[in-house]
């Protein structure tokens, strides 16, 4: 009998974001009910990145969608230092507001830190301020980061237990890299994080049960890197010329991860794709982390 070719089953980002929402915005409502407590989401935008519109939009059509209270301050490019830390100032203040987000890059001008440390860190749901990177790696309750949260989310879901499990990170940075091996490490995983100075790459990959690439290169991880039968999540969105060389000519591009996900889906038993994947996981976990936020400034947190 001839064998059947292998495939890993695809981790949709868009069921498990969908069912988080869900649950996010039953709380809201429970909260309101029994509290009359709506929580407050801030977003910020500085200036006119395209890219960063799209997400802010999104971020204020969902946070509304799950009967949140959702403001977004919308400044323009040539905004001063002065002018954004006075703005953070009044949100932190500001007792309708539970979750603040920054969106990040702010323009060359902008002290990216200076404005991050100021943010009240029960306030920061995107888990970027040092005292919330201290409380993950303390294992102390505190905001973590949302798209490591949600590649734990999948993780679970689809593995389950991860205790003993063989992780490995592939990219070091504070926004992904970092938080999911200590989010992994609090799962009882043994992780290794990997990157660009790492010898012999595809041979550390290759003890991965599971392999979270989050190095910002296309297509980088390979077929042979995966061990069979391991759980592949591709935090990765980069954008590249079609394969079709017509489409290529017109200077059209897609969107692709760090993982070669046709080779890799052979190999693995579980794939996050791109697009479609951990992306639609962030900003349901960003309404999680609100939603977490309001109950513990309003002292209702277990």
């Amino acid at each position: 009998m001839a064998e059947t070719a292998h495939q890993a089953q695809i981790i949709d980002g868009k069921i498990y974001a969908e069912r988080l929402r869900a649950q996010v915005a039953e709380e809201v409502a429970r909260l309101k009910a029994d509290h009359g407590l709506v929580p407050g989401l801030a977003v910020v935008l500085v200036g006119d990145d395209p890219a960063s519109q799209i997400y802010v939009r999104s971020k204020g059509e969902k946070s509304r969608e799950a009967g949140m209270h959702s403001v977004t301050h919308t400044l323009p490019a040539k905004t001063t230092q002065d002018e954004l830390m006075a703005l953070v100032a009044a949100l932190n203040a500001d007792p309708a507001i539970h979750g603040i987000l920054v969106q990040l890059p702010l323009p060359k001008h902008l002290d990216e830190k200076a404005v991050l440390t100021a943010l009240d860190p029960d306030k920061d749901v995107d888990g970027l301020t040092m005292i919330n990177a201290g409380r993950l790696a303390s294992g102390l309750p505190g905001l973590y980061p949302c798209t490591p949260m949600g590649c734990m989310i999948m993780l679970r879901e689809t593995v389950g237990d991860l205790t003993g499990k063989r992780a490995v990170v592939v990219g070091r940075s504070v926004l992904v890299g970092r938080p999911v091996a200590q989010l992994l490490l609090a799962e009882d995983c043994t992780v290794t994080i990997a990157h660009s100075r790492t010898r012999d790459l595809p041979a550390v990959c290759r003890e991965a049960d599971i392999l979270v690439a989050a190095v910002g290169r296309p297509r980088m991880i390979r077929g042979d890197w995966i061990k069979p039968g391991a759980a592949v999540i591709d935090v990765g969105i980069n954008r590249v010329p079609f394969d079709d060389p017509i489409k290529a000519a017109e200077g059209r591009t897609k969107v692709v991860g760090d993982v070669h996900f046709k080779e890799a889906s052979k190999v693995a038993s579980w794939i996050t794709p791109v697009p479609g994947g951990v992306g639609l996981m962030t900003v349901a976990v960003l309404l999680q982390n609100t939603v977490t936020a309001a109950r513990r400034l309003a002292g209702l947190e277990i």
